[in-house]
């Protein structure tokens, strides 16, 4: 008897052991496609920055959330449309000189990409389409009053731990309010991840942004580490990081910030 229940535990304790490690294993490929623009997986990002020493007298503060839902709709065999969008929730406080602090939403970014569900045969993963930026900014300095149209366009390889690769967009205003400026912008965003067995994912990013109409540049580099793991029954990406300006209009944001992000998984 006591031969069969010694059995017995080492055969249940091997299956806890292979279980944890098949979740472990499961996110670890969920932090994986994450670290993709263009995954099959459904996710709803919160992404919350912290930006300083901004206006003319380097003493505004700005406060930006942004949500930012990505889902996928397969529309064919061997194609997805990848639905991303932003919108971003602000709170700022003198960053435009003697009209104090404005909260509420800014404009909406809504970028659709067409993308294969299988890497090309040299690797390569890619999705392009439009970009449409919404003015549904709630105050007239927190959105630009235009609605601006583009193409956007993403591409990158993920071999064994790392992923690499970049993602663009450029915009012009096309309708909107004739006594805002006109809206001719590009974004340009090169990343590396390195994704850890644990889930654990590391990885720096710019997010530079190129406003032609004004001949001004914002240039931020994050510095980033992230964990996929549960909450409960519902599976999550927590994580944070250092963002440092290496450009930006004399206005604007200067020095260290910080992120912290947090984003519900919803696997198929």
């Amino acid at each position: 008897m006591n031969r069969m229940a010694m059995k017995s535990c080492a055969v249940i304790l091997a299956g806890l052991c292979a279980t944890g490690a098949h979740a472990q294993e499961s996110h670890a490929d969920l932090a994986k496609q994450l670290s993709n623009p263009v995954s099959s997986l459904i996710s709803v990002p919160f992404q919350f920055n912290v930006d300083r020493d901004i206006g003319p007298e380097d003493d505004g503060d700005r406060l930006l959330l942004n949500i930012q839902p990505v889902i996928p709709i397969s529309i064919s065999d061997d194609m997805n449309l990848i639905s991303r969008t932003i919108l971003p929730v602000i709170a700022q406080d003198d960053v435009f000189p003697g009209v104090g602090d404005q909260t509420g939403t800014g404009d909406t970014v809504q970028s659709l990409f067409f993308s294969p569900k299988a890497p090309t045969e040299s690797g390569w993963i890619w999705g392009a389409g439009p970009v449409i930026v919404i003015p549904t900014g709630t105050d007239d300095l927190l959105g630009s009053d235009k609605w601006s149209i583009g193409p956007t366009a993403v591409a990158l390889r993920q071999q064994g731990p790392w992923t690499y690769g970049a993602l663009a967009n450029q915009v012009w205003s096309i309708a909107g309010n004739e006594d805002r400026s006109d809206v001719n912008a590009m974004f340009l965003q090169p990343f590396v991840t390195y994704t850890t067995p644990t889930a654990w994912t590391f990885g720096g990013n710019l997010e530079a942004t190129f406003d032609w109409e004004n001949n001004q540049e914002t240039v931020p580099l994050n510095l980033f580490v992230n964990k996929v793991t549960r909450f409960g029954n519902q599976l999550v990406q927590v994580g944070g990081g250092l963002r440092y300006y290496l450009d930006s209009p004399d206005s604007g944001p200067e020095g260290l910030g910080f992120r912290i992000n947090f984003v519900l998984l919803f696997p198929r």
